[in-house]
């Protein structure tokens, strides 16, 4: 791992293909862009996630989460020895603090993940929209707070106009958004505690669905030996369970790599193309009404991101910078 401090940033980057006990390699040519199409993949494909789970209909969210963690651990074990980097787990296992921070964010992953599948096939894409709109604050919110990292006045009043869009849709709604908030919290501090985590993103998200796996199998266990379980009930469900590896690993493999490359702060207005698609879905594609709410949000956010993405894009004159506490 590495860092590079310049113009007041600190951008720490992951080498995925380098053992946690070498050292580490030159820093690529283009990390910003490279960690900017790792974010846009990632949030692009958990934007469309309501298309998958909305196809288990009424299954229990807590049967799908099961095997949602289950053949996640399945896929990245796969992939693991197909790079022949399996190995490289042993590391973690000897790190009591590298582990215990992996054991926490695999906690709130896996409330994060069933919670939205919940929200998802109890007919509140909307909500769960507005989650992944408020998400982007409160990351930006966690930069500023645990990484030091500082915005300027333009980037600071796109952040207040950002706010002021999610406020205006939150006092629309009427009602206290529980679900919305908690996935914005939820998955803002995990984002936060894995940034602090010095461990590659194939090997730290293959520890944490590994860690979790054990209460998985054994809630799969009990419903077979109930006669409650969905499994094998017809092969398309069937294939869906086991997919689920695949439709969850590849965007956190992709956010766990931007979230390395990417201020905490700037990852944080990626994730506003995530919570459009599902608006988009939401609107086109299941038929829930687009109110002036819905008009008038749209339009404060986007011009938040646009004021904050001109910023970024000016030369800006080096400051002093506090470092990343250890």
């Amino acid at each position: 791992m590495a860092e590079n401090r310049s113009n007041g940033n600190i951008i720490v980057f992951v080498y995925p293909s380098t053992p946690l006990t070498s050292s580490p390699p030159s820093l690529p040519s283009h990390p910003v862009p490279s960690g900017a199409v790792y974010a846009i993949l990632a949030y692009g494909m958990w934007g469309l996630l309501p298309l998958y789970w909305k196809l288990f209909g009424s299954t229990p969210a807590v049967e799908v989460l099961s095997h949602r963690i289950l053949w996640s651990t399945v896929f990245l074990a796969g992939l693991l020895l197909v790079q022949g980097k399996f190995h490289e787990m042993e590391g973690v296992w000897r790190s009591p603090r590298q582990l215990g921070i992996l054991l926490l964010t695999a906690t709130i992953l896996a409330g994060n993940w069933g919670l939205y599948i919940y929200a998802v096939n109890t007919d509140q894409v909307i909500e769960t929209s507005l989650g992944y709109y408020i998400n982007p604050l409160v990351n930006v919110l966690l930069g500023v707070l645990f990484l030091k990292e500082r915005l300027n006045r333009v980037q600071t009043a796109a952040v207040a106009l950002a706010a002021i869009g999610v406020g205006f849709f939150i006092w629309q709604i009427g009602t206290p958004p529980w679900i919305a908030l908690t996935l914005a919290v939820s998955f803002g501090t995990y984002g936060l505690l894995r940034k602090s985590a010095a461990i590659a993103p194939t090997i730290g998200l293959a520890v944490e669905t590994l860690l979790i796996t054990p209460v998985a199998i054994g809630l799969l266990l009990y419903w077979s030996a109930t006669g409650t379980t969905h499994w094998g009930e017809s092969t398309p469900l069937t294939l869906l369970f086991i997919g689920c590896g695949v439709i969850t690993s590849l965007p956190l493999l992709c956010f766990n790599t931007a979230a390395k490359r990417l201020r905490l702060s700037t990852l944080g207005f990626f994730q506003y193309l995530a919570p459009t698609l599902q608006l988009l879905l939401g609107v086109f594609f299941y038929q829930e009404p687009f109110t002036s709410t819905h008009l008038i949000t749209f339009a404060l956010v986007w011009s938040a991101i646009a004021l904050y993405v001109s910023s970024s894009l000016r030369p800006r004159h080096p400051i002093d910078h506090k470092p990343l506490s250890r």
